[in-house]
C-alpha cells in the first residue's frame, strides 16, 4: 500500500505528521439500502425511506417523501453521525450527493440507490465527501451507461487521511461551518417566504378589489385594469450594446445574471420608472442607474404616473406562467390587474417590498461568502 505522506496547507496547531494514503473502505463501514416494491408504499404510519429527493444542498429534507409497510423492512436504520449518499440516479450530476444524520430519526431507512456510511470521525467523512478529490474520484468509476457507483467502486477509492486526533478536530470544524450554512440557508428562506406571503397579502387575490394588508390612512378601492391598456414599452433598438473594458453602464441581459458586462454607448436615462422584462425568460429587472441592454428580447416597459418600484412589484405579482421559449409579452398584456390610484401608496408598497429585497439579497450575500470560505478551506485543509 502507499505510505506516501501529504501536509495539508492549513491545518490546526499542534499537528505536524504527514497524511497517508488509505482506502475510504478501511475507514469507514458501509451499509446498504432498501429494496421494495410499489405494494409495500402506505401513505402514512410506515418506515420513512430515505432518496436523493431527501437529500438537498447537504441536509435532509422533507420532499416527495416515500414510506413503506414496517414488515417490508429488512435494512438498518440511520442513526446519527450517519452519511448517507445518493449512488444511482436518472441525473449523474446527484450521483455523490449527501447528507449527514443530524438527529435521531426512528423508523427511517436509506432506499436501494442510497449508500450509507458508518464512521468514527463522521463529520469528517462528510467534510471528504465535499471536497474536490472525492468529486474527482465519482467521474472516474461512473458507469458508462448507467449513473451510478457501486460498492465495489467505493472500495477502490483511496483518500488522504490524518491521524484520528486530527480528523477529529478537522471534522468539527466543517461541522460549525456546515451549521451555520444551514442556519443562515434557512434565514433566507424565511425572507423568502415573508416576501411571498406579503406578496398575496399587499396585492388583491383572485376574486378580491382590495389587499388584504395595507398601511394606515388607506382606504380607497383599487381600479382594476387590463395590463396591455396601461403598460408603456419604450423603443430599445439604440440601447442594444456590447460589453467593452471598462465600461461605465451596465449592459442587462434576460434570465438570473442581469448585468452582462458594461459600455459606454449612450444609455437608457429615464430608469426610475422603468422595470425591464424577459420576454423568453419571464425575467424582471428593476434598474436604479442608467443602463443598456443586451438583446432585443429585452423589453423596457413601465406604467404612466405609477411608481417605479410599485409597478416592478405589480409585475412580479403578475408575472405568466412560463410557456416555454416563446413571447411573453403578449401574456402580460393580457393580464387584467388592480392598483391604487393613491401614488403615495404605491410608494410605500414599493419601498417596503424594496426594503425586503435589499434585506434578502443581503443574506444571499452572507451564505455564498460562508459558502465560498467553506470551499476554500475544504482545498486547503485537505490534500
Amino acid at each position: 500500500m502507499n505510505k506516501k505522506q501529504f501536509i495539508p496547507n492549513i491545518r490546526f496547531h499542534g499537528f505536524t505528521d504527514g497524511w497517508a494514503q488509505r482506502r475510504l473502505v478501511d475507514e469507514v463501514d458501509f451499509f446498504s439500502g432498501l429494496t421494495y416494491s410499489p405494494d409495500n408504499i402506505v401513505k402514512e404510519g410506515g418506515t420513512f425511506v430515505l432518496r436523493s429527493s431527501n437529500v438537498q444542498n447537504g441536509e435532509i429534507v422533507e420532499a416527495d417523501n416515500v414510506y413503506v409497510e414496517h414488515e417490508a423492512v429488512n435494512s438498518t436504520n440511520v442513526q446519527v453521525g450517519d452519511i448517507v449518499i445518493v449512488v444511482r440516479n436518472g441525473s449523474r450530476s446527484l450521483i455523490g450527493k449527501h447528507a449527514a444524520i443530524k438527529k435521531p430519526m426512528e423508523n427511517t431507512v436509506i432506499g436501494a440507490f442510497m449508500t450509507g456510511i458508518h464512521s468514527e470521525t463522521s463529520s469528517f467523512i462528510n467534510a471528504l465527501l465535499d471536497t474536490r478529490q472525492f468529486e474527482i474520484e465519482i467521474h472516474k468509476n461512473l458507469g458508462a451507461t448507467i449513473n451510478q457507483i457501486t460498492t465495489g467502486n467505493f472500495k477502490k477509492m483511496e483518500f488522504n487521511f490524518p491521524t484520528k486526533f486530527e480528523q477529529e478536530k478537522t471534522g468539527s470544524f466543517f461541522k460549525e461551518l456546515d451549521d451555520t450554512i444551514t442556519l443562515q440557508q434557512q434565514l433566507l428562506n424565511n425572507y423568502e417566504q415573508l416576501k411571498k406571503a406579503m406578496l398575496q397579502k399587499m396585492f388583491p387575490q383572485k376574486g378580491e378589489s382590495v389587499p388584504r394588508v395595507r398601511f394606515a390612512g388607506f382606504t380607497d378601492d383599487w381600479k382594476k385594469e387590463r395590463l396591455g391598456k396601461i403598460i408603456v414599452s419604450h423603443s430599445f433598438k439604440k440601447y442594444i450594446s456590447e460589453p467593452i473594458e471598462n465600461g461605465k453602464y451596465p449592459i442587462i441581459q434576460q434570465g438570473n445574471n442581469s448585468i452582462v458586462g458594461y459600455s459606454n454607448d449612450a444609455p437608457f436615462i429615464g430608469f426610475e420608472d422603468v422595470t425591464l422584462f424577459g420576454d423568453h425568460t419571464l425575467s424582471l429587472y428593476k434598474p436604479t442607474s442608467p443602463f443598456l441592454v443586451s438583446t432585443d428580447g429585452l423589453k423596457i416597459i413601465s406604467i404612466d404616473s405609477f411608481n417605479g418600484f410599485f409597478t416592478y412589484y405589480l409585475l412580479e405579482i403578475n408575472n405568466p406562467e412560463s410557456e416555454g421559449y416563446k413571447r411573453h409579452f403578449k401574456i402580460l398584456k393580457s393580464k387584467d390587474v388592480f392598483y391604487p390610484d393613491n401614488s403615495m401608496e404605491q410608494a410605500k408598497i414599493g419601498k417596503f417590498l424594496k426594503q425586503l429585497d435589499e434585506t434578502i439579497e443581503l443574506h444571499e450575500q452572507k451564505l455564498k461568502t460562508y459558502q465560498n470560505f467553506k470551499k476554500a478551506m475544504l482545498q486547503k485543509m485537505f490534500v
